[in-house]
């Protein structure tokens, strides 16, 4: 067994992590869930292992995901939508730093829930990767005030 040098996970098989991301994203695909669980699951994973080889949109979406989500009740569904909404216009994204601490909960928790315990434990996951991202919660909201909120962009649309 080792661990994931981004979060920290315990992974036992060669894809690591990322092999288990894989795997929960088969599930939440499947489900057929209308709040689309799956975008916390995209969001989450994307968050927490973002490093500098990461693109700054790929981050910078991640956030407002789970900004989207965690702090204004978005569902994955509506918070989707905004992704969409904000990838219509080619623009430069900011860099975040990530945070030495990434959260305490990850995908192997997730999957480790079980399927009658997988909501939860997504909603857990996204809590606790934003919570650990606290020192940027102030920029990523203005940045959505300034991308979303002022250019039109709503909830559910």
């Amino acid at each position: 067994m080792r661990r994931c040098p981004a979060c920290g996970a315990a992974v036992d098989d060669i894809d690591g992590c990322l092999g288990l991301y894989h795997a929960l994203s088969v599930q939440t695909l499947s489900d057929r869930d209308p709040t689309f669980s799956h975008q916390l699951a995209v969001d989450a994973y994307a968050a927490q292992h973002a490093g500098t080889a990461a693109k700054p949109i790929t981050t910078a979406f991640a956030l407002i995901g789970l900004y989207l989500v965690c702090s204004r009740g978005f569902t994955g569904r509506e918070a989707q939508r905004a992704h969409m909404f904000l990838g219509r216009r080619r623009q430069e994204w900011p860099r975040f730093e990530p945070p030495a601490d990434v959260g305490v909960v990850t995908v192997a928790d997730v999957l480790a829930a079980g399927e009658g315990g997988r909501d939860a434990a997504l909603r857990r996951w996204a809590a606790s990767v934003w919570d650990a991202w606290s020192a940027e919660h102030d920029r990523v909201a203005a940045l959505v005030r300034e991308r979303f909120d002022e250019r039109g962009g709503r909830r559910g649309a």
